[in-house]
């Protein structure tokens, strides 16, 4: 049986430029899909994935994410005062119990694989999980982590979720080199990050969810500065997989990048019609929104009535 993971790591020590002014004063993983900072969604992920500490490596200016995961006793009091019960349920349902969250500055902003190599200290001598808040993933039941821990707790080694793009976009992302499948399961023989056009292993792309040895820490403390001037945490992991096995997932459900204004629009609308008491409130208004007679141009293959939202 594989070495239990209990630990997370969230990198959240980005400035977020793409969503200025909104985060010129507040951290980028505060800003909400639908009530839940982004933080929160995927911590909330990580919970149910059975995940007991949460390592968040921050930055300057990042001091809201640490008191958002703090108990805030005037707010408390004025909500007991008030019977507003239901509210003081969900803010207990966010605290992550007493100690079980820790803090660390990445001091300099080098890259995704000096954030993980930030966690080394806390995380340990044992296997532990990398959450990117950027990217939600909506699932029909089992989150992705919990999806991942799956395969994890079968095959042991190290595991990345992947989700498949078409070819033309390869040249976007970090892409793995696969194996025979087993079910949704790949064995990964290799990773390209941003692949030329046409050279791309497969269509299959690094999702920002991964299950790692800390074996990895070593190799990233010894990690030369690869593109952009960053320590490139897919660098490591193509050393570690000469000594290791990982395995692909190809998780159910679907991803949002919200580190983009389309993604982040999209991840609110789609999280807000998942909710049975705003579904048929927010379908009303983005009727209102659309031009009378007209189709939503969606740019998917759906074909709704006339005023009548995309539902992919």
């Amino acid at each position: 049986m594989p070495v239990p993971i209990r630990k997370a790591v969230f990198p959240v020590a980005g400035l977020g430029t793409r969503f200025l002014p909104a985060t010129k004063a507040m951290p980028k993983e505060m800003l909400t899909v639908v009530d839940r900072p982004l933080i929160q969604h995927v911590v909330d992920e990580a919970r149910e994935a059975g995940i007991e500490h949460f390592v968040f490596v921050t930055g300057r200016n990042k001091g809201a994410i640490e008191d958002h995961f703090d108990r805030l006793p005037e707010l408390e009091d004025t909500l007991a005062a008030r019977g507003k019960t239901a509210e003081l349920e969900i803010l207990a349902e966010c605290l992550p119990d007493a100690g079980a969250a820790s803090f660390v500055r990445q001091q300099a902003p080098l890259g995704l694989g000096h954030a993980v190599w930030c966690a080394r200290e806390i995380v340990g001598h044992e296997p532990f999980a990398v959450i990117l808040p950027d990217v939600l993933v909506q699932t029909p039941d089992k989150g992705c982590l919990a999806q991942m821990l799956d395969v994890y707790n079968a095959h042991g080694g190290n595991v990345l979720a992947v989700e498949p793009v078409p070819d033309e976009q390869t040249k976007n992302y970090g892409v793995v080199a696969i194996g025979e499948a087993e079910g949704n399961v790949f064995p990964v023989t290799g990773m390209v990050e941003k692949p030329a056009p046409g050279t791309a292993p497969s269509n299959l792309t690094i999702l920002g969810r991964y299950i790692l040895q800390p074996e990895v820490f070593e190799l990233l403390s010894a990690q030369e500065e690869g593109s952009g001037g960053e320590i490139q945490l897919t660098d490591s992991m193509l050393t570690l997989l000469e000594t290791q096995p990982f395995y692909a997932v190809e998780y159910e459900g679907r991803a949002f990048d919200c580190g983009s204004k389309p993604g982040f629009l999209a991840a609110n609308v789609a999280y807000a019609l998942d909710r049975p008491d705003l579904r048929d409130t927010v379908v009303a208004e983005i009727k209102k929104l659309l031009p009378r007679g007209r189709a939503p141009s969606c740019g998917c293959a759906c074909r709704p009535a006339p005023r009548s939202p995309c539902t992919r």
